[in-house]
């Protein structure tokens, strides 16, 4: 029998020790599968969903090839999107914390160049970012990958639904011809085939069986009456519910923004993520969710890739989706880690045959169900308990998690407990706190110092 431990492997000691003190006891199908595979040095396709420890696979093998002494961009991976790149950066971050002086390098869209540019020049051993702003650092012989040894393509089925082909083309034809290639994708559709064929040499394909998992989430489907508004619809769902934190997929933008402007006006705790916001709203967005300060979050599919929340209560469809994956893509961003989730959708009269392609691919006999009672739609709104902070000094500043911490518990302050989430970037920190105690915790920051010095801090809104 193969064993799934990752002592196991023929990885760099310092990275093997470095799991065992993250707690990371054994490796998931994904990773036994691909591990051996990428550690030999093949190139590899491999099917896997979020959440089954696919960014752990690859980003052990490209730390693997990684030669520390040799300041050059050695690695390269290319995501869909800006949330999922900082994700995936952050965890190999995580994984190369037994390594001394590796740095990561984070390039996306949506952000000012200037940053980025004076990074590039001091140099980086692993860039993430996406296709379009990558493009824009190579024609600009501002990033140069003579020196690559590992390119890898995490969610490419996403890449090529959102356009990225040409800057993918660019990207392929400046890697050197010998170097891994890694593609992890959730599906495999027709359009990847040639890309693979082209840019792989002669690649191992595995695909885990435990793809479509969705024993610990309760599916609900609910039949909605012919003219409902979709809306009350989704009103009675998150008071029957009562989740403190919930999302809801739509289809398009403007559903998305129509939507969450309905349940703010109704006075829900709502914010929305979709592709016509600007970089810095989405990014405020995702951390006031994160924190437990926003209750509701309306998104699209698209801007909710990367999105990584371990304790999502509740799911809700507001359609069902065209594509059945993309429908198991949604409602496993519940019951994560093994815990229990719940995932609702709402049914009209002419999506019953969206349905019977879900039954298809799960195996399963759904049943539609009533909606709940009218009634609870006078019940109070549930309000989050927490509210978050800005505070205008990160990483650049010196400015570290325990300095907001203390400062927030010194005399006279609250305590340890009124304390959630800190996030800490290069020129902003966010906190969350208990709403009951933000005016205290404001004024200790405002009126307080960090690491010495006097900084600006706010509220914000959702």
């Amino acid at each position: 029998m193969q064993s799934t431990a990752f002592s196991s492997l023929k990885l760099n000691p310092a990275l093997v020790s470095n799991l065992a003190t993250l707690g990371y006891e054994s490796m998931t199908p994904i990773q036994a599968e691909s591990l051996p595979q990428i550690i030999d040095g093949k190139d590899v396709i491999a099917q896997a969903k979020t959440g089954s420890g696919k960014t752990a696979a690859f980003a052990l093998g490209l730390l693997h090839n990684l030669d520390v002494k040799k300041f050059r961009v050695q690695s390269l991976v290319l995501c869909p999107t800006r949330e999922l790149a900082d994700q995936v950066a952050k965890e190999v971050r995580k994984l190369a914390r037994g390594i001394h002086n590796i740095k990561v390098l984070t390039l996306c869209g949506g952000v000012p160049l200037g940053p980025q540019i004076g990074s590039l020049e001091h140099g980086a051993h692993i860039i993430v970012g996406t296709p379009g702003r990558i493009e824009d650092h190579l024609n600009r012989n501002r990033l140069n990958l003579d020196n690559l040894n590992t390119l890898v393509l995490d969610e490419a089925d996403r890449m090529l639904e959102m356009g990225f082909q040409s800057a993918l083309d660019l990207i392929f034809s400046l890697c050197p011809p010998k170097r891994q290639t890694l593609l992890f994708s959730a599906t495999f559709p027709e359009q990847i085939k040639p890309i693979a064929k082209r840019i792989m040499n002669d690649p191992v394909t595995i695909e885990v069986a435990e793809a479509h998992n969705t024993e610990t989430i309760e599916q609900l489907f609910y039949k909605l009456p012919h003219d409902y508004h979709r809306t009350s619809a989704v009103r009675l769902l998150l008071a029957q519910h009562k989740a403190a934190s919930s999302v809801i997929f739509c289809t398009t933008k403007i559903e998305t923004q129509d939507l969450a402007d309905d349940l703010h006006s109704y006075g829900y705790s709502v914010m929305s993520l979709h592709g016509d916001l600007e970089q810095r709203d989405r990014d405020q967005t995702l951390i006031q969710f994160a924190n437990k300060s926003v209750s509701v979050l309306v998104a699209t599919d698209v801007a909710a890739r990367g999105l990584d929340i371990d304790s999502l209560d509740l799911v809700i469809n507001y359609h069902v989706s065209r594509d059945p994956e993309v429908h198991v893509h949604r409602i496993g961003r519940t019951g994560r880690a093994g815990g229990k989730g719940v995932a609702c959708s709402l049914v009209g009269e002419k999506e019953l045959n969206k349905v019977a392609r879900i039954e298809t691919l799960l195996n399963i006999e759904v049943e539609t169900i009533e909606l709940p009672p009218v009634a609870l739609l006078d019940e109070p709104l549930q309000q989050p308990t927490m509210t978050t902070l800005q505070i205008d000094g990160g990483k650049k500043q010196k400015v570290r998690a325990g300095d907001i911490l203390g400062a927030l518990t010194s005399q006279g302050g609250i305590t340890g407990k009124e304390v959630g989430k800190i996030q800490i970037y290069d020129t902003w920190a966010y906190v969350a706190v208990e709403r009951k105690v933000a005016a205290v915790a404001l004024r200790k920051i405002a009126e307080g110092k960090l690491k010495g010095r006097s900084f600006r801090v706010r509220q914000l809104s959702s």
